[in-house]
């Protein structure tokens, strides 16, 4: 089972290096740090918002504050000490809640100005990556048509390897046709296979007919030379006679 898994798990790995495009691989890295850089810089904007409210709160506060203390002073003008003193209790908690805001605020500013200092370094870097990227990309388009067209020159790519075949499959084919053709014949002419026909005649009749054809020539030369001479010429041979043999100074035996 170890040993099948073995071979499944460096089977399924060369499937997937294979179909593995490294231009699209590029592409999806750097989509993802583009989706990061966006949420840091929807974290800093967060940031920048609540630090935006306490300020808001603080500055009511403030007037708040104000506002407790001029009526401390009227009270005790009226001659209401225990009235300013309440005022100015009330005034002292609001400071407090100031206080404390102004402690959260120095927080949040102080998160802020990490934030944009960590947004500005990932933007330097993602805008490195995109140059790297789009870098990798060409020399690999580049190198992978060079090595397509390198293939189909020598002839081992997947396109030219299945027009080699084919030219070699047509070559055989024809080749063995030939054959096939050529032996044919020689057995026709043989007399070793029969045509049906009746067009194919073997050796000893194509010689045959031959001799006879050279044999009526003769006669028929003899017969004109005989009517011009004003002798008797020779007799026509009809349909399945013998035919007589001539030698070579023309006389008929």
């Amino acid at each position: 089972m170890k040993r099948m898994a073995m071979i499944f798990r460096a089977k399924a790995n060369k499937a997937l290096d294979k179909a593995e495009d490294p231009r699209e691989m590029l592409d999806y890295s750097y989509q993802k740090q583009l989706e990061l850089l966006q949420k840091v810089r929807r974290g800093v904007a967060d940031v920048a918002t609540s630090r935006k409210r306490l300020e808001l709160q603080m500055t009511g506060l403030q007037q708040q504050s104000g506002k407790l203390e001029d009526q401390g002073r009227k009270a005790l003008a009226l001659g209401r000490e225990d009235l300013a003193r309440e005022a100015l209790m009330r005034r002292s908690g609001v400071q407090q809640q100031i206080s404390d805001l102004g402690t959260q605020h120095q927080n949040l500013q102080a998160e802020e100005e990490k934030l944009v200092l960590a947004s500005q370094r990932l933007q330097a870097k993602v805008d490195a990556f995109r140059t790297r990227k789009e870098t990798i990309k060409a020399t690999y388009t580049a190198a992978e048509a060079q090595a397509r067209i390198g293939g189909a020159v020598a002839g081992i790519s997947e396109e030219m390897g299945d027009v080699g075949l084919a030219i070699q499959r047509a070559e055989d084919k024809t080749a063995q046709m030939q054959a096939r053709a050529g032996a044919i014949d020689e057995l026709l002419a043989s007399g070793a296979l029969d045509d049906p026909t009746g067009m194919a005649k073997d050796d000893i009749t194509a010689e045959l007919e031959r001799l006879s054809s050279t044999s009526d020539v003769e006669l028929e030369l003899e017969r004109m030379k005989a009517e011009l001479s004003g002798g008797t010429p020779p007799p026509a041979i009809g349909p399945g006679q013998p035919r007589p043999r001539f030698d070579k100074q023309g006389e008929g035996t």
